[in-house]
């Protein structure tokens, strides 16, 4: 599913971004790429475990 979150100068909403996603999340990353000192991008990768 892709997002797309609108950021306006100096906003830091991808920060309510990250937070939601690692709170929604049991196990796995997230990871935030970068490009000119900005957050232009969020991934997020989880991972479920199997009980044997």
């Amino acid at each position: 599913m892709s997002q797309e979150v609108k950021a306006t100068k100096d906003d830091k909403s991808y920060l309510t971004e990250v937070e939601r996603h690692v709170k929604d999340m049991k196990y796995g990353s997230v990871t935030l790429v970068i490009q000119d000192g900005k957050v232009i991008q969020i991934d997020k990768t989880e991972k479920i475990r199997i009980k044997n």
